[in-house]
């Protein structure tokens, strides 16, 4: 006879030992199993060796013995062969925004399971500046509603991303030494972005930001960086001496050697990901441990059609790296990185019955995924039952503006007499060091945007003060060029106040009106006519419906889309294309090493547009 068991990482310390004192009964076969999975073959990721006929002794959630076939000395209630199958670890993230596939959790865990990814360490800054206070209660809710996935939060550096951004929550040293506290599935601080705030003592965020590091250093979490533009050596030794443990924006192979020698822990992402893997091939890397690969962002329409932490794996398979190489890039690496390695990372006693089954090893064909000690998919097709998650009001009204939003919210006026203003205007990704300066027309007392040189109005609406505070000014190569049209989104990273860009001031508030309906999402007005809507309801973020669902309607904002005129002009970012602007959501990025910037009003930046490396402000007309 048994007793009951925690099931969780949710539990105490002390109820870990109770499952441990359990699974070396199990263990030594003095306790019964619960199911044994016989195997045609493992990969021992520790090793880097495959093993034949193996079984995976299983009790409860966990794995409570491994080995050959034939040799366990206990009994188990349920048995099952897999001969033509091998078994590798469940893929971990590494560093992942679940936010940006746009779904709530229980239904990220459907989409990317049967995808092999059976945890994530959650990059928590999205929902955190949406709603700081309840951050560690969104992100275990639907595992403690039965989701397989793992979710380990890493609460996030930038809440707020700079200290000219406010809204939504606030974390310093006090608030992330509570969250170590609170649970073993948190990891440590999620990456630190505002690098002119680390190494500036005179930044107003920098005793902040030192705050959170020491509380993650006491609490002997990780502290996870983003080095995005820190190139040369000064900067990369600065950052590693300032603790920072990885870093995730590598554009090149030789910007991550330097930083892996320099005892970086790199995440590589998709984007960069052929290059960089051919390159430190031809370095001749041959210890890869301090290597994992990182998701990021990624919708899940983008999801359903290239696959989640297994795309990963098969475009560093076809980049030249071995693909046990490339399987502990998504195990065991990221497990030992982040000090997970009891928990998750490998096929071992003691771990979680994580197990992807694969029918072909060089084009990772996942048959089968185990989570939890128990299939949940087959091929792509989840099986296991989705939780009902009962998401409060606080994450399902977030989008906090009592007022209508009106023409008159976006207009920027002239001065009296004035037939031209001078314009402050930048582009997406302006990380230039200066504005553009450019001589704008005035009609009837208000400055007027000049679509002959590909310039529009763009804004950011404050949804978290219920003022519906408007900071407004001129953006060159992006938005409409259709009359009274307008593109808003309740998702801009990171701080996620409402953007919109139009060009029509009454479109615009149209737009935004229609955001604040639906609690967030994406509004485009054509011609006067609100054509499309896709509604976030999560957090402004998310929707908590299954991904096809989601893509359908994703499917027809870009059908919509595609029949407005889109002004356009190239910048440095590869991802940067003609057409429907979604990389908008990104373009209001306020991190190193980002410049002058356009964030909703605040006491530091009175008209939000600020320069985040100096603190300088600037009128936005003159």
């Amino acid at each position: 006879m048994t007793t009951a068991l925690p099931t969780d990482l949710h539990n105490t310390a002390a109820d870990e030992v109770k499952i441990r004192q359990d699974l070396l009964l199990v263990a030594l076969g003095k306790r019964p199993a619960d199911r044994i999975l016989r195997v045609g073959r493992l990969l021992d990721v520790h090793s880097r060796q495959w093993l034949d006929d193996q079984e995976i002794v299983i009790r409860g959630r966990r794995i409570a013995w491994v080995g050959p076939a034939g040799q366990y000395a206990g009994t188990a209630a349920e048995h099952i062969h897999e001969p033509g199958l091998s078994a590798v670890p469940g893929f971990g993230e590494v560093h992942k925004h679940i936010e940006s596939s746009h779904l709530t959790p229980e239904y990220e865990a459907a989409l990317v399971i049967p995808r092999g990814n059976t945890w994530t360490c959650e990059a928590s800054h999205e929902f955190s500046n949406v709603d700081g206070p309840n951050n560690l209660a969104f992100w275990f809710a639907a595992r403690a509603a039965g989701s397989p996935l793992k979710i380990f939060p890493q609460p996030g550096s930038a809440v707020p991303p700079t200290a000219y951004e406010w809204g939504g929550g606030w974390f310093g040293k006090a608030k992330q030494a509570g969250f170590m506290a609170q649970s073993l599935m948190v990891t440590g601080l999620d990456e630190v972005m505002d690098w002119p705030a680390v190494w500036n003592p005179d930044n107003p965020s920098h005793d902040r930001l030192w705050g959170m590091i020491e509380a993650t250093i006491a609490a002997r979490g990780v502290v996870e960086g983003h080095a995005a533009g820190l190139r040369a050596l000064p900067e990369i030794n600065a950052f590693a001496a300032a603790g920072m443990a990885s870093d995730h924006e590598m554009f090149t192979a030789e910007e991550a050697f330097e930083k892996l020698r320099r005892g970086l822990f790199i995440e590589i992402r998709i984007h960069t990901m052929p290059e960089i893997i051919k390159g430190l091939l031809e370095r001749g890397l041959a210890d890869w441990s301090q290597v994992a690969f990182a998701t990021d962002d990624r919708s899940s329409p983008l999801t359903l059609e290239i696959g989640a932490t297994d795309h990963n794996v098969r475009t560093a398979i076809a980049a030249g790296l071995a693909p046990e190489i490339a399987i502990q890039c998504v195990t065991i690496n990221p497990a030992r990185h982040m000090r997970l390695t009891p928990h998750v990372g490998s096929i071992a006693p003691g771990r979680y019955a994580d197990i992807v089954l694969l029918s072909d090893l060089p084009s990772l064909e996942i048959a089968k995924v185990w989570a939890d000690g128990r299939p949940v998919s087959e091929g792509t097709r989840y099986l296991a039952e989705i939780p009902k998650v009962e998401w409060p009001n606080w994450a399902r009204h977030t989008v906090n503006i009592a007022r209508d939003i009106t023409a008159a919210d976006f207009v920027i006026p002239a001065a009296p007499g004035r037939a031209t203003m001078q314009a402050a205007v930048i582009r997406p990704f302006h990380w230039h060091p200066e504005f553009f300066t450019v001589d704008m027309p005035v009609e009837n007392g208000e400055v007027q945007r000049r679509p002959d040189e590909t310039i529009t109005k763009f804004a950011i609406v404050d949804r978290f003060s219920g003022e519906g505070k408007v900071s407004k000014m001129f953006w060159r190569g992006c938005g409409p060029r259709d009359p009274d049209t307008a593109l808003a989104c309740s998702v801009a990273h990171d701080k996620h106040n409402i953007w919109v860009c139009g060009s029509s001031d009454a479109a615009m508030a149209q737009a935004v009106n229609a955001l604040r309906e639906q609690q967030g999402g994406w509004a485009l007005v054509h011609r006067g006519e609100l054509v499309s809507t896709v509604r976030f309801e999560i957090g402004g973020l998310m929707s908590e419906r299954p991904a096809e669902a989601l893509a359908a309607d994703m499917a027809v904002l870009r059908e919509r889309a595609a029949k407005v005129d889109w002004m356009y002009e190239p910048t440095w970012h590869p991802r940067w294309h003609p057409g429907f602007p979604e990389r908008l959501m990104f373009a209001t990025l306020t991190c190193a090493p980002w410049t002058w910037v356009l964030v909703a009003p605040s006491p530091l930046a009175p008209e939000g547009f600020v320069n985040v490396t100096t603190g300088e402000t600037h009128p936005v007309v003159w």
